[in-house]
Formats: C-alpha cells, structure tokens, sequence
C-alpha cells in the first residue's frame, strides 16, 4: 500500500515531524483500510517514509523515515533502543515508562513498566494490530525483567474497532491486575485494570522527588491527588500535616491506601470534594500547595475556556498559600504551551494580588523524552512558585 503527496508537502516529513496530516496526500491507494502500512512517496515517487495509515486529520504516522519492512525485528530494535535509553538514566524504582509514542518514534505506542509487569496501551488501531509482535519484542529487549504483559488499549481506541477487544494479558496470567511499586524509595499500590491511564501517573517523578527539598517540616496541601503522588512524597520527606482533595471517592481511596504505605497517616488527612470549592470554604494556609489539574483542554477550540479555568484555578491556591511559602502548579494540556501557561499564572497572580517568582520550570520526567522534531510532545508544564 502506498500514497502520494502533494509537492512540497514532503518538507515536513524531511523535517523529520513524525505525522502526516490528510490535507497534504495527493493520491492513496482506494484499499487502504485504518491501521495498514503504508509507504509515503513524494511528488517524484521517491518513498521518504513508512507508517500506519488511518482514516482522519493525523493520516499517516510514521514509524520509519525510509523504506523499511514493519516485522518483528523492526520492534525489537526500536524497543531495545527505548529499554537502553531507560537504562542511561538510571532511574531508581521498578516503575518507569518504557516506550513514549512519537518521544521514542513510535507514535501511537505507550508502555508502563509496573515491576515485572509491562502495560500497553495502543492509541492507534496500526499499533494495535501489531500487539503480537510489539509483546514479543519487549519480552525479548528487557533482560528478563518482564513476566507480564497486559494490553489496556480499549478505553483510548476507536470505538467501532475497539468494540471487538478486550483489556487482557497477552503474555502471563490473569491476575489481580495490581503491584507495590517503589519509586525513589516511596512506594505505591498500583492497579493497572482498574486505575486511570496504564495505573500511575508517572510523568510526575523528577518533580514529586524535588517536593522532597521543600517539605521537611512544612504544611502541604495536594489538590487533584489522585492515587497521592505528592502526598506520600511529602510525608516521606518529613511534611508536618498533608490535605489530600480529590473530587473522587475512587481516588481518595487509593490515596488512603498508599499513604498506609508511608506509616504517617497521622500525619495526612483527605478530602473528596471539589477542589475550587475546598479552595473557597476551608479556611486555611499551608507552606506548600500542589496544582496539579487534568487536562483542562483536550483540542484547540477549547483552549481558551481552559485558560480561563486555569487562571481561576491558580488564583484561587494562590490566596491559600502562605507568605513565604511555595506553589507547585501544572497543566497537561497540550494545547497550553509553556509561554501560554506562564502568561495565565501572571494573570492568576494579578488576580490574587500576589507578588511572586519562579524558582523552577518543570516538564515531564525523563523517561517521557520529547522529541526534538515533535514540540507537540512537551504536554506538561509546570512552575514552582515562591509566594513573598
């Protein structure tokens, strides 16, 4: 299968980015069906690329700048290239991200590793189509650290293909789907069936460990804690009082549970309520406060109701903060980038009546890598703020 691209279309794709997008195919092949591979030729006919191919905006993501046989080889050095990335940086814990879609060129592919379980999670039907192979590879390019390996793709896939799989083990057995994971010597109980995402949050590591420096003896208040990250960071690192708020039951349960972890859970108290509304109603000031939201914006049209939310949002934490005390604040949302996102802080400062300044910029952790060639990678964004 092949298709052919308008002229001068293939600069991108000589630029390296690793999408094609629909507007920019002259001629495809009337067969190619969603998740094909296909060769990319420019107006000339050279072939500059393979990928998978999929009906809609993204057309075409690639895998290969060149002419390459998508087989199981193909995967075992793409994924052993990742496992000896992740081994470079010398990450402490049995929990990392093993595989980052277009930050390790294989767009549509993540892969949490949870001990010796490996979770995946195909964002695309191409990817999913080659679960089979992608499995094999990582059993074969981990050293033998990996026993399991679990798909949990159906929840982000196409609803008509999707329709047909199931989340299940494609290699070991069908267990409890959960583990105690260490993370720079803090541990978490983690569910991969039936928690958010593959199960943790773990783009949030380099950040939670520089948590650690401002902690000792201070107040901190988590909001969104999910599963607690910040929250048994702090208590590990010698916090006096930790308020963890969620609006879930389901989160403020696992929170409960990993702060047991910690043996500090006199220490830390929760509360599943709506964060802007605990920020209004408890009358309270804490040392250090985390913001750490979801995606306010998933898609561009609604990037400008998420900036609004953000700066309400940080304006309101920011009054919760102490004079001389700290905020860590974050957004997720691709379509907020890092000069957006700093520019809606100033707002929410303004707002606040607060004077304050940045002591840190943060990103995601080092095994989520951005590639160079695709910004669109760099999705979290984070500011440590001193509130004077």
């Amino acid at each position: 299968m092949e298709l052919i691209l308008k002229r001068g279309k293939e600069q991108a794709v000589k630029r390296f980015h690793p999408w094609i997008f629909s507007g920019a195919i002259y001629q495809k092949d009337n067969q190619l069906k969603d998740g094909d591979i296909v060769k990319v030729k420019d107006s000339h006919g050279n072939i500059i690329a393979t990928g998978h191919f999929h009906h809609g905006s993204i057309a075409v993501r690639i895998l290969a700048f060149e002419d390459v046989k998508i087989d199981i080889q193909f995967w075992k050095n793409a994924i052993q290239t990742a496992f000896n990335k992740r081994k470079s940086l010398s990450l402490k814990g049995n929990a990392y991200r093993l595989i980052h879609a277009e930050g390790d060129h294989l767009p549509g592919l993540i892969v949490d590793i949870y001990d010796q379980t490996a979770v995946v999670q195909c964002h695309s039907i191409g990817m999913h189509l080659c679960i089979n192979d992608i499995a094999n590879a990582i059993m074969e390019s981990t050293e033998g650290s990996i026993q399991k390996i679990y798909d949990k793709s159906k929840e982000v896939l196409p609803f008509q293909y999707a329709s047909d799989i199931e989340n299940s083990y494609i290699i070991g057995d069908n267990d409890e789907g959960q583990c105690i994971i260490n993370e720079n010597e803090n541990a978490f109980r983690v569910n991969w069936k039936s928690g958010q995402k593959t199960g943790f949050f773990l783009d949030q590591r380099n950040n939670r460990q520089l948590l650690n420096h401002y902690c000792k003896d201070k107040s901190v208040l988590n909001t969104f804690c999910y599963s607690g990250g910040f929250s048994v960071y702090a208590l590990n690192a010698g916090a006096s009082l930790v308020h963890s708020v969620d609006i879930s039951q389901k989160a403020i349960d696992l929170t409960d549970e990993n702060i047991k972890l910690t043996q500090r859970e006199d220490a830390h108290q929760s509360y599943c309520e709506d964060v802007m509304q605990f920020l209004k109603n408890h009358n309270k000031e804490y040392d250090i406060v985390i913001v750490d939201p979801p995606a306010f914006a998933k898609n561009i049209k609604k990037r400008h109701n998420a900036v609004q939310g953000y700066k309400r949002l940080n304006a309101l934490a920011l009054q919760t903060v102490k004079k001389g005390g700290i905020m860590f604040t974050f957004s997720c949302s691709q379509v907020i980038d890092t000069l957006l996102f700093q520019n809606t802080i100033v707002a929410a400062a303004l707002e606040a009546g607060k004077k304050v300044s940045i002591l840190h910029r943060l990103s995601q952790s080092s095994d989520h890598p951005v590639n160079l060639f695709h910004p669109e990678g760099n999705y979290l964004k984070g500011l440590v703020l001193f509130v004077e």
